[in-house]
Formats: C-alpha cells, structure tokens, sequence
C-alpha cells in the first residue's frame, strides 16, 4: 500500500526528458515506485488526468531568514510551487550572530514579531525545527555577516586574528549544517563591499573543506562586469571550490555585456572549474526589465556608509558632505547614472508613506530641489531605517535576461522573501514576483517566449538547483528520493500579481506536496507543516 498515489499525470522528472504517462506512489515520505499503479493500493489518490507531475520547485536564491519564522506556512512561497529554498545569500545570513551583526539582525527581525534568541545556524535550524515549517530550508552562511559580527563597518583588510575569528565562525557554521558560503560584494553591500578578494579566498578555502559552494552577488555588474565575474572565478579556482554567481545578469547600458559575460563562465568550466549562474525571469514593461533596489545604494557613495547608520546619517545633515557624496556617487543602476530619476519609483518609505508611487524627479520637483537632494531627504527623513527605502526602477534590458536564462548552467531563482497578504508580513514591502516567479518562469519563458521547452524550464527550477546545492535525493522524481512534488495545469499557470496589486497568489497550482505530505490540495494551503531543516555532511575533509 501507498499513502498516496498520483494517478494519470504527464510526468515531468527534471532531468530535462520528454514527458511520459506515468502514476507516482509515496509512502513514508519518499517515491517507492514511478510506473503504472493501481489506484485501490493507496490510502488517498489524486487524479493528475491532463496536468503536469514535476519536482518541487527549488528557489536557490532566497533571503527569508526571517520571513519564514514569522509565517512557517511559506505563503507566497509554496502557493507557486516551491518546496525548497536556500536561505543566507548576498552575504547576509540568520547566523552566526554577535556585535553589530546581532543588532542588525534584531532590526530586521522585531519589527515583523520575530525575536532572535539564537547566535549560531545550529540554533536557528533548532528554532525552525520546534516550530514547523511548510517546505524545507536550506541555508548558507553569509560572509558579510561576519564581518559584520567581527569588524562592524570598518572599510579595511581584516587583522590576522580577525581573519582567524571570521574562519573559525565560518568553520562552525559549516559544521551546523551549512550548505556554503555566500558574498554581497556590489556597491553598498556592507560590510561584504569592503572585503579584499584575498580574505575572501582564505575564508572560501575552510568552505571548500566541507564540500561546500562560494555564490556571490558580485562587486560590480556595470562597467566593471567582467572584472568582478572574474574575482568570482578567481575565488572559487584558488579556494578549490564550486561557485554560484548570483543573478548574473549586468545592468543597462552595460548590458551589452551578457555574451562576454557567458563566456567567461564557458571557458571557466572548460577549464575545470565548476561555475554555474542564476537570474530571475523579468518583470517587463516595454522592453525593460523592471528591478526592485534599495535607494541608498543608488544615492550614495560607499565611503558613505562606514561607521554605520548613525554616521550615515551625520553625513546627510552636512551640506559640505552632501556635496561630496554628490560628486563620488556612482549609482548601481545606469537609468540613475544618466539621471533618468523619472524611471526610479518609491515603492517602500515607512516615514513618507505619501511618496509611495512616485518618481524621484517627481518628489524634487514637489520640492524644488535637486533628485539628489530629494532622495537625501528621504534617507534622511527614514533616520536607522534608511536602508529599508525600496525603490523600483528599469535596470536591464529584457533580452539581456533571456541570454543568460538560455545557458545550461543557469538557475531560474526568484531573489525575494516569504510573503503574505496576512499577519505580520501584511504590511512588509512586496512586488509580483515574491508571489509568482515561478509560475511566471513558465507563463513567460515557455508558453509566451517559446525560450525552452517546459521540461528545460523545470530542470532549471529543479534538479540544477539541486545538484549546486549538494542535494542528491531530490530535485527529481526517482524511486528513493523525497516526495517534493508540484502538480500543475500548464494551460492555466500564471502569475497574477501586478505592480498595483503584487499580494495575489498564482494561478494553476493544483497540488504541492512536500516529504509525501500535502501542503497546496486543489489549490488551498492545508496548514501542514512538513518541511525539514537540511543540512550539508559537516564532516570537514
């Protein structure tokens, strides 16, 4: 007998294969037989007549360390079909924690009824465990993160005890169950866009000991693109370990620079050298990819933000130091950098919730002043939340996105966190994609765009995923591996959100099961709880 049965489905398996006819049994949370089942060996059976039968989709790029304690049902998350996700990317992670890294992480957490009693990943992945959670979770462990917790925001090398502390935090993390390493080294990424290539490489070595993976959102995806994707693959080939460059895509008007970009990673592989890549599927409006950013990063040079908010803060009040950082400002976005600042929207502003919608330009005309000028103001006016102004703006052209998301060795990723229209993320900012990226990956790139077939798509939200992270019993439907398994009607999957209205769930997710229990039943969140903490072999080699 089976616990459940899937009955009549076109299987998708994730390897990339043409579909078959096929029915899946389960039982004690794992595949035991895909082939022709009889429907009266199973305690339940759903009847996948004319939908798809794939693997749970995999997010490997996901920054809800806190998000999913603050709604273990993972909402907007298994609503489109994830079962895992991999916390702790860009540098930032729930741990380890101490100094000004425990500070930040409280002003992150608190204010959506969070409280961080825990210091080290084994105590965070206990805490998930006692809780329960929906799908399962993964985690790296961030660099910058440490730093943090070890130097604050000092723009320096560290001190060989400094570095020694910052390997040994690592270290432990790793034996927590760590799946790797990940940095935020672009502009405005502190403490991470202080790091020398050297620390980071020595820190890498300690990872690489445990099997792990190095991901990056690298130093630059502007005019210095190919500079910073080959700091990436320096890292990962004298540290001896895989690497994942994180939404590896350049901005406008740099990028023109994709198919050089792309070959770098070719000629790294041909090398030897594992590299792979991800990026999300473009939210579009006219050709252009439209990008959620933080509007400090964009405004402000990265002398600006050393010693912290406080001292942030004391820079925006000075008008000779305003000057300065006019002068030194190289936004991250080239629409910023051509002064397009009637393309750049607020999207959250917690103190001037009244400029929600607007343009910069429109704010400074409003004013009379310069963008620059208006957009200090705001910073200013957000005083320890400056870096919680989101904005929206166009970063990349939309064909630019679909040469990376052809190559074999990109990931589709969503970058967003848990959501929910409901509770204590009601009121955290949000967009369309954080509800419907993958259902979108499908709408967009295999029914609209005709980009690949929906077996490649499902290999590039599944078993690719997968196998970067290390996990060799899921991301495909085999006999022995975890039942995460998502059922859909491809004639009807979309993505429903819009810029107005983002908090809406997709359509055409039937059935989302994870470790053989089911999570979405005919499109309604059960409220089971059987997500897994995992963990990577923390034997160090």
């Amino acid at each position: 007998m089976f616990d459940l049965i899937i009955k009549n489905g076109f299987v998708v398996d994730g390897t990339g294969n043409p579909w078959i006819r096929a029915d899946i049994g389960i039982r004690a949370g794992k595949i035991v037989k895909v082939g022709r089942i009889d429907k009266a060996e199973g305690d339940r059976v759903i009847d996948a007549s004319g939908l798809i039968v794939c693997p749970g989709f995999i997010d490997i790029h996901d920054h809800s360390e806190f998000h999913i304690l603050a709604n273990p049902q993972a909402e907007s998350k298994v609503r489109q079909g994830v079962t895992t996700q991999l916390n702790g990317n860009c540098g930032s992670s729930a741990a380890p924690l101490k100094g000004e890294a425990l500070e930040q992480a409280r002003k992150v957490a608190e204010p959506i009824g969070v409280k961080v009693d825990w210091c080290t990943l084994a105590e965070y992945n206990a805490k998930l465990e006692r809780q329960g959670i929906a799908i399962n979770v993964a985690s790296l462990v961030g660099y910058n993160t440490v730093r943090l917790g070890v130097m604050g925001y000092d723009d320096r090398p560290p001190s060989r005890k400094e570095l020694d502390e910052m390997k040994a935090l690592v270290a432990q993390a790793m034996e927590d169950g760590a799946f790797g390493m990940s940095t935020g080294l672009d502009k405005g990424l502190v403490p991470g866009c202080f790091a020398t290539t050297e620390e980071i490489i020595e820190v890498a070595k300690i990872v690489a000991k445990y099997g792990g993976f190095y991901a990056s959102h690298i130093r630059n995806r502007q005019e210095r693109i190919i500079e910073a994707a080959k700091e990436a693959i320096r890292i990962g080939e004298e540290a001896g370990i895989p690497v994942q460059i994180s939404h590896y895509n350049p901005r406008y008007p740099d990028d023109d620079k994709m198919p050089e970009c792309l070959k770098l990673l070719d000629e790294a592989r041909e090398r030897g050298i594992d590299v792979t890549c991800d990026a999300i599927p473009p939210t579009l409006e006219n050709g252009w990819h439209w990008a959620v950013g933080i509007l400090s990063t964009q405004v402000l040079p990265n002398w600006a933000f050393e010693g912290g908010i406080e001292k942030t803060l004391e820079r925006l009040r000075d008008p000779e130091t305003r000057e300065k950082m006019k002068k030194d400002n190289d936004p991250l976005w080239g629409v910023c950098k051509e002064g397009r600042w009637d393309r750049i929207k607020i999207l959250q502003c917690e103190k001037s919730p009244e400029l929600i919608g607007k343009t910069i330009q429109e704010i400074a005309d409003m004013k009379g002043v310069d963008p620059l000028d208006a957009a200090y103001d705001i910073l200013l006016a957000e005083g320890k939340g400056l870096t919680k102004v989101y904005i929206l703006g166009t970063s990349t052209r939309e064909e630019t996105v679909y040469q990376v998301l052809k190559h074999p060795a990109c990931s589709i990723q969503s970058d967003r966190r848990v959501h929910a229209p409901y509770g204590p993320l009601a009121k955290v900012m949000t967009e369309p994609l954080a509800y419907g990226c993958f259902p979108r990956a499908i709408q967009l790139l295999v029914k609209e765009k005709k980009l690949f077939t929906l077996e490649e798509a499902i290999r590039k939200m599944t078993s690719l995923s997968a196998r970067r992270m290390g996990l060799m019993d899921r991301g495909l439907l085999r006999e022995g591996f975890w039942a995460d398994i998502t059922v859909f009607d491809f004639k009807r999957i979309r993505e429903r959100g819009t810029l107005e209205k983002p908090a809406q769930y997709p359509e055409g997710i039937e059935y989302v099961i994870v470790n053989g229990e089911i999570v979405i039943d005919k499109g309604e969140h059960t409220g089971n709880l059987p997500g897994k903490v995992l963990r990577r072999n923390s034997t160090a080699s």
